[in-house]
Order: C-alpha cells, then structure tokens, then sequence
C-alpha cells in the first residue's frame, strides 16, 4: 500500500522538486526527482516535470510507493583481503566500490562480493541489506574495512565506534600548501544548510567532529596529508579539509576537482585501522599503501 499525501503551497517560484525535499522530512532532492519522474507527483491534479515552478496556494500530491527491501545477493567479484577469522574479516576496498546495496547501486558492492567469499556468513544486525557492514568509507575513497561476521563481534566493534576508541588514519592529497606542519580542526559537522546532498560545517545543526592532520610532504600547489579521525562524521575529512580552504585533489564535491591530474574521484586512502579485536580483546592494527593510481598523483606532482 503507498500513501498519498496533500499539501497547498506556500512558496512562489521553487522549483518543485527543491521545494518538496525542503517540507518533506527526510526526502532528497533526487528521491523527489524520482517520484515526479514517475507520475507520483501531480500539481493541481495534473503531472509536471522536475523544472515546474510552484505558484503559492498550488495544491500537490505526492504519492510514496511503499519501500521496496532488496536482499543483497552473493557475487563472485575479487577483493584484496588483509586478514580473516571466523569473527571478523578485513579488506582492503577498491576505490570506486561502493560499500554496500542502495538504490542506483545494488550490485557490485563489496557486500555481494563479502556475501560470496564467506557463503552468506556475516554479521545480521544491519539486515538483509547491509549484512556485516560496521562502519563505511566512500565510494571513491580506498582503503581498509573491518566487517563483522557474526552479531557478537558486530556489536562489539560497533561500540568501540561509538566510543572512538578506534585508530583510523589516512593519506590524503590536498590542494594548496597547507603551511602548518600539524593541527587539530575541531568544527561541527552535518547536513548542508541549502544542498541536502552534501555535508557541511554546521555549528547550528552539526554533531561533533574532530580531525589531526599532519603533513608529509608539500608540492608545488599540493600537500600530502596524514589525518586521523577521532569521530568518525560522515564526509567528515573532506568536510573538514575543505573548511581550512585544502580540500582534497579530485573531490568534486567539496572543491577539489582540478583539471590536470589523473587521478579518478578523491586522493584519500584509508591506509590504516586499529582496534582491539572482539574475541581476544588484543589490540590488532592493519595497515595498506595507497592504489596505483593514488601514487602516480605523488608522481605527477612531483615532476610539476
């Protein structure tokens, strides 16, 4: 059964589409491009397209499909496994693998890959959809994961996440000299205020975040970083790094595209993670040097 819902407009000139992510809790600007793609979405009792302007008292209709839960499906697809037990095991991801299914991408993932490799024995706590899956790095960042097999070890790890008692440290390439050798940036981070799709420095409505850089080496135009998270916020390095005017090489997002280089997506590696293991309670630390790709960036810099 789907829901229908009536609201009478009280803006003039909105795109319908902005309009509707910003008085429907929890709906995305492209969840709403969707719907009106769709035709469950009318204006006055007729379909529009996303670029409608609304007119003030326009009556609108939006139907919400009811949510459709997608079992992720093994699929035989190599990754790079750093260590395994019958508790955890630990990857080093590809950039350009999502972590787990979501709409736009429900296979490929290192979830069907992990579904796979293990023959479905993964941790349950995140359900059908996210079996195993702890904590997360984005698509276009590379680097170690831990995932839990088994529920015991999934709640175990995730409250040392909760704590921050994890170490979680990355190599980033940075646009800029960043002229300090090391600082602390200590800035709120959450929902961008006008762009729902990014996050953002947000002292009104942010959660704490707390990034330590330290710098490697300075190019020419560029730094390379290590930062290490002591929250874990989502974008929360891009955010930060990009709030002291360095944002990271690639990061099309957060400004950091720049043309010239080879790099695909973000120059930043998940190079390193530490953690005190859930069976022995011994502290185990992992660690793997940046993609190829990553490297030849360091290259090209170098002979700028």
């Amino acid at each position: 059964m789907s829901s229908k819902k009536t609201i009478i407009s009280d803006s003039n000139g909105l795109r319908i589409d902005t309009y509707l992510s910003d008085v429907m809790e929890g709906m995305s600007r492209s969840y709403a491009q969707k719907l009106i793609s769709e035709d469950f979405v009318t204006v006055n009792d007729m379909a529009v397209k996303a670029k409608y302007k609304i007119n003030k008292d326009d009556k609108i209709t939006i139907e919400i499909p009811d949510a459709v839960i997608y079992e992720a499906k093994a699929q035989d697809i190599p990754i790079e496994i750093l260590y395994e037990d019958d508790q955890i095991i630990v990857v080093n991801k590809a950039r350009g693998m999502v972590v787990h299914p979501a709409p736009g991408n429900y296979d490929g993932t290192l979830v069907n890959a992990l579904l796979f490799h293990c023959n479905g024995r993964l941790s349950s706590i995140n359900g059908i959809e996210r079996p195993g899956i702890v904590h997360r790095i984005d698509k276009d960042t590379s680097g170690i994961l831990v995932v839990a097999k088994t529920d015991n070890a999934h709640r175990f790890l995730g409250k040392k996440f909760e704590e921050h008692d994890i170490d979680r440290e990355y190599s980033a390439v940075v646009r800029g000299i960043v002229s300090e050798n090391g600082a602390r940036i200590d800035a709120p981070v959450g929902r961008h205020p006008v762009d729902r799709k990014k996050m953002a420095v947000n002292t009104r409505n942010g959660k704490n975040a707390v990034t330590h850089f330290t710098v490697e080496k300075r190019f020419r135009k560029a730094t390379l970083i290590k930062a290490r998270l002591e929250t874990g916020r989502t974008h929360q390095i891009r955010v930060h790094l990009s709030y002291i005017g360095h944002p990271v090489i690639g990061d099309e997002i957060y400004g950091g595209l720049k043309k010239g280089h080879s790099i695909k997506g973000q120059a930043l590696h998940a190079g390193r993670l530490g953690f005190l293991h859930p069976s022995t309670g011994e502290k185990v630390v992992f660690e793997a040097e940046p993609p190829e790709e990553f490297k030849i960036l360091l290259e090209e810099l170098e002979n700028e």
